[in-house]
């Protein structure tokens, strides 16, 4: 049956073999207000705007002791199928890729926090696109940000920027383990390369952003790794192009290497709920937000196709779980290909394609430095910390008991143990302020079972 919208087919019937007409019309992109070459230059700009993930999370995973070249591949075949399947699935201009929050989750929560395995880090992945789906399909993901509390939900946004910015400045000796006493951190060598060239890309990273440069970031990384190739003799150039491959030489493939009856386990649940419920938040606020800004809400305030863009982002997770990658969620540089005049699934389905494209380079991503990556790190992190601007401080109890989340975070280096003081500070909080009507029933169960899990010994 025809669309609403559909342009009719000429009388001539020529349009009906028309490449061009047939992807117009799948796309709406007439419709929308916009056309093919502004749609292509949007996709670009969005891949530009995120391409440094193919960098950054084969970093931060290659420190939890994962092959790699093989997470290069897997970072890139996730985000050319979530960004395909929103594009062309969902048709609306929101990219999918490997969530660089979830990533350090995973990479510095689980493996390097809870000594995980590597394998069992990818079951819980696995798991949480499963849950994360389930809940999406059902209506329960819905539910869910319609009863849980927001304080705790931009708490832990807040948290985990904290904690990204904490991972990039130790990992380049800015700010290292206080050997005395006092203070658990202090400053690093901040004359040292790694740290001054972090510091500098950061404030390059600021400027470029400012002046509206299309992938500001991805400019910033390959500048510091050019430098770092003529002055830094750990830096070798080891080729541009590659077969691309799940495994190394020496390394097992990741290709379904995931131990699900091991994240099945009582000590790692929490850590997959608690993955889910960062994604239910970060990711669902951002396709509403990359949405309207697209001009892509219906008259009720909804999302056009909403229940495929949410299905299509916590899917891919599963996907990501299977090849060795890392949790996948809608990027909020999908903002920066709307700026630049994305209407439709069209851009996503581009970006998609790229990815494809770039998973060729891989040697590429040997060469660049921490140092490098740690600049984007910071960045991301910092704007996370936004969320502070939305914590409602009229409602003090569920403001600072997501402040409590967000704290303690960095200070335990455990997503979970804040999440869990959020909610038990919140529950105690409404008690004791006589605002218990306040709370549902969803929140109480979560803030005692995550409490339970505490005090029963269960938590790594």
């Amino acid at each position: 049956m025809m669309e609403p919208h559909a342009q009719p087919i000429a009388d001539t019937g020529t349009e009906a073999f028309d490449g061009k007409g047939m992807i117009d019309r799948y796309f709406d992109i007439t419709a929308r207000g916009s056309s093919q070459r502004q749609e292509i230059i949007a996709g670009v700009t969005t891949f530009l705007a995120m391409v440094y993930s193919v960098f950054v999370v084969p970093g931060m995973f290659g420190k939890a002791g994962f092959d790699t070249s093989a997470v290069f591949v897997a970072v890139c075949l996730t985000t050319a199928f979530g960004s395909l399947l929103m594009g062309i699935w969902a048709r609306l201009p929101i990219a999918i890729g490997c969530a660089i929050s979830l990533t350090a989750f995973t990479a510095f929560g689980l493996v390097l926090g809870k000594g995980l395995q590597p394998n069992v880090a990818l079951g819980a992945v696995f798991l949480m696109g499963v849950v994360f789906t389930a809940i999406s399909v059902t209506g329960v993901r819905s539910w869910i940000l319609r009863n849980l509390p927001t304080g705790i939900a931009h708490g832990t946004g807040i948290g985990i920027g904290l904690f990204l910015l904490l991972i990039a400045a130790n990992d380049v000796g800015l700010v290292v383990k206080n050997p005395g006493a006092g203070l658990p951190v202090s400053l690093g060598h901040i004359t040292a390369l790694p740290a001054l060239m972090s510091v500098a890309g950061l404030a390059a990273i600021f400027g470029l952003v400012r002046r509206r440069v299309p992938g500001a970031i991805l400019i910033v990384i390959v500048a510091i790794s050019a430098i770092a190739l003529l002055i830094d003799p750990s830096v070798a150039f080891h080729g541009v192009f590659a077969v691309p491959s799940l495994s190394a030489p020496g390394h097992a493939s990741l290709i379904g290497a995931m131990d699900i009856k091991g994240a099945l386990s009582l000590a790692v649940l929490p850590s997959v709920l608690a993955l889910v419920m960062t994604a239910v938040f970060d990711a669902t606020g951002t396709i509403r937000a990359v949405a309207g800004q697209a001009g892509q809400l219906d008259a009720d305030g909804r999302i056009i196709n909403g229940g495929r863009a949410l299905t299509a982002d916590s899917v891919s997770s599963i996907f990501s779980g299977l090849l060795g990658g890392a949790p996948a969620a809608a990027y909020i540089e999908s903002t920066v290909g709307v700026a630049a005049g994305a209407k439709t699934g069209l851009a996503a389905a581009v970006v998609g394609a790229l990815f494809l494209v770039v998973m060729f380079f891989s040697p590429l991503a040997g060469l660049v430095p921490s140092y490098a990556t740690a600049p984007a790190l910071m960045y991301v992190g910092l704007l996370m910390l936004s969320s502070v601007s939305k914590l409602d401080m009229d409602d003090m109890v569920d403001a600072m008991s997501g402040l409590v989340c967000a704290v303690f975070i960095v200070l335990t280096a455990n997503i979970v143990t804040g999440i869990m003081l959020g909610f038990c500070t919140l529950v105690i909080g409404r008690v004791v302020s006589g605002e218990v009507r306040r709370l549902n029933v969803g929140t109480v169960v979560i803030a005692v079972g995550l409490a339970g899990f505490y005090l029963g010994g269960w938590a790594i």
